[in-house]
């Protein structure tokens, strides 16, 4: 990622709330901002699998990073 992409990421904050809230709020900010980055932010650690693969099945770059036990981000480039 460039460091121009860097500076319009589009942050989904999907932090206590449990599954499948976290990817079904990462489609919806992708469907309404197609071609942007974003930094999805969970707390629920089954959202691992769920992001991962959803972004494989979809072509989408996903860089996982466990900030904490009960932290994960991940940041998607579409």
């Amino acid at each position: 990622m460039s460091e121009n992409s860097a500076a319009c990421i589009i942050i989904v904050d999907a932090m206590g709330r449990p599954c499948p809230m976290p990817l079904l709020m990462l489609k919806k900010a992708l469907k309404s901002n197609a071609g942007k980055n974003f930094l999805l932010m969970s707390s629920d650690p089954h959202s691992q699998q769920d992001v991962s693969r959803y972004c494989q099945l979809h072509a989408l770059k996903c860089q996982p990073s466990k900030i904490s036990d009960s932290e994960y981000h991940y940041l998607i480039e579409s």
